[in-house]
């Protein structure tokens, strides 16, 4: 397996797949997840001849479980260190959910200063800002988030096959076509990684105003939402990220989830690769 070390000495797990010289694309995972929950992508665009690279974030996956760290701005420094020890260069950088808010911290601190990015892709992303503050009023109260934590600390087990059996993937509403294996395989990637890191991942990914970071983005973006997503719900994140945006294009996808990316793999890959070679 290949590790990168960060500048605070943890270990960050990563895939590299595809030939060196080709352009390459990042993937951030969301929480509670890790890179597995890109192999949809992955396969479908390294067969496009593209380099895909995807990480751990620390305290998921493979990478190691450390007890702090837990936030984006270090989510965003661990990226970037791939990023480095890669050399990776004209990349396009792809988030889902929690990584879409890793995505919008690194290229607006990392990327783009360093002129390493092309475009960037916000899938089911959390930013700006999940809270509902008196400043972000449309946001969703502290009291959800505190219910994450709870049921987490209780019964992680029982919590990560209760998230995406019901609102996930939508496979709550009627007449929805579930697939046990992919429940199975979000359990499996949420129990790899550590219960403290995803405790604390709670408060990164609802807490964290990224509303500068957007401002500060000017590569392409490209914003995708569901419009039946029950996790991050989209008029408060996606409508709102591509008003803030330089150079941001939003397209919503009526009846989809919030884990659109592996139930509606098919059209999510084309549209991302109409996006990538516009």
């Amino acid at each position: 397996m290949s590790f990168v070390t960060t500048g605070d000495g943890v270990q960050i797990f990563y895939k590299d797949w595809g030939p060196r010289d080709a352009q390459p694309i990042v993937f951030h995972h969301g929480w509670p997840l890790s890179s597995d929950d890109w192999d949809a992508q992955m396969l479908f665009f390294v067969q496009k001849g593209f380099r895909v690279v995807a990480h751990d974030r620390r305290g998921h996956g493979r990478s190691a479980q450390v007890w702090d760290g837990h936030t984006m701005d270090v989510y965003a420094a661990d990226a970037a260190a791939v990023v480095q020890h890669l050399d990776l260069r004209n990349a396009i950088h792809v988030g889902h959910s929690t990584g879409g808010g890793e995505v919008a911290r690194y290229v607006a601190r990392h990327g783009e200063p360093q002129g390493r990015v092309a475009k960037a892709v916000l899938v089911s992303a959390v930013p700006p800002l999940m809270l509902r503050t008196e400043a972000n009023p449309g946001g969703l109260p502290i009291e959800v988030f505190d219910g994450f934590r709870e049921a987490l600390a209780a019964n992680r087990a029982q919590f990560f096959l209760d998230v995406p059996t019901g609102p996930f993937y939508g496979f709550n509403r009627p007449g929805a076509q579930v697939s046990e294996g992919v429940i199975r395989n979000w359990w499996r990637q949420g129990m790899m990684g550590s219960a403290k890191a995803h405790y604390d991942g709670i408060k990164a990914f609802s807490e964290t105003d990224q509303t500068e970071d957007l401002k500060a983005i000017s590569v392409p973006t490209l914003v995708l939402h569901g419009e039946d997503d029950q996790i991050v719900p989209i008029d408060d994140s996606a409508r709102r990220s591509v008003t803030l945006l330089r150079n941001g294009t939003l397209r919503t996808y009526p009846g989809y989830s919030h884990g659109m990316l592996t139930v509606n793999a098919e059209v999510l890959n084309a549209d991302l690769l109409a996006f990538v070679k516009a």
